[in-house]
């Protein structure tokens, strides 16, 4: 399976509609890959919390459009990152959106752990309630956002609902890079699943970016780390792996907590 990750550099002085185009045809570029991924937020910055409000769509608005018709076109599928959705309610969600090669929405998920401490992201955007999976051809891919993986329940619900691959978009702060590796590596050592994780480059709102995105196989080894810069980072991996490490290597099987009905 060929996955190609997009750090998208945002740029202040890029209009969202010139950076929508830019991506589309970044997605377009990726003919050959399986999947192709985007960072968090990146029509605004994770960081650009007073865009959020003016820059928020319908689930069904002009990023929705411009991506699924650039999987579409592509034939792959397609995480198409996140962006500040503004729902029936009234009220900003972060919310992913995912593509099927022929541009229907397979999914959307809004993002459950909100960052910000009381302030930022925490208070202007309400919380999503439902993990969130999709069966591809090759792997069932369980879906998080940024902040997100410092929750490791997360990760052991999505597994639990068939996850053997993790997408996660993010717009991880460079102060922070370390624990970005180092959480990208636990999620996949613990739960023996695939980690793909997609950052962003360039600064929000005065915030500098870890970029970095980074593909870890189920025994936490990295088989692929992007720079700080943009740039598109790609890899082949087998899905069937994780299968194969669990069975190889089955703790996930002597699980006694979390569980329904614990083990003894």
């Amino acid at each position: 399976m060929r996955a190609s990750l997009i750090q998208i550099a945002v740029n202040e002085d890029e209009t969202v509609e010139a950076r929508r185009a830019r991506v589309a045809a970044l997605v377009r570029a990726q003919a050959g890959a399986d999947l192709v991924v985007l960072p968090e937020l990146w029509t605004t910055g994770a960081f650009a919390f007073g865009e959020f409000g003016t820059a928020a769509e319908p689930l069904r608005g002009p990023t929705h459009e411009a991506m699924a018709a650039a999987a579409g076109d592509t034939g792959a599928w397609l995480h198409a990152g996140s962006v500040p959705e503004r729902g029936p309610d009234g009220r900003l969600y972060n919310t992913s959106l995912l593509y099927s090669p022929s541009g229907d929405l397979a999914a959307s998920y809004r993002k459950i752990h909100r960052f910000g401490f009381d302030k930022g992201e925490a208070v202007l955007m309400g919380a999503g309630h439902e993990p969130v999976t999709v069966r591809l051809p090759e792997t069932t891919v369980g879906v998080a956002t940024c902040y997100d993986l410092r929750f490791p329940e997360l990760f052991r619900t999505l597994v639990d609902a068939g996850a053997e691959t993790f997408v996660v978009p993010a717009g991880w702060p460079e102060r922070r890079r370390s624990h970005w590796t180092l959480l990208a590596q636990a999620r996949a050592v613990e739960n023996q699943a695939f980690v793909l994780a997609c950052g962003t480059a360039g600064t929000h709102a005065g915030v500098p970016q870890a970029g970095h995105s980074i593909v870890v196989d189920p025994w936490g080894e990295v088989l692929a780390q992007a720079g700080a810069g943009e740039e598109v980072l790609t890899v082949e991996f087998d899905p069937a792996r994780a299968a194969e490490t669990r069975e190889q290597f089955p703790a996930l099987k002597d699980r006694v907590l979390g569980l329904e009905t614990p083990r003894r």
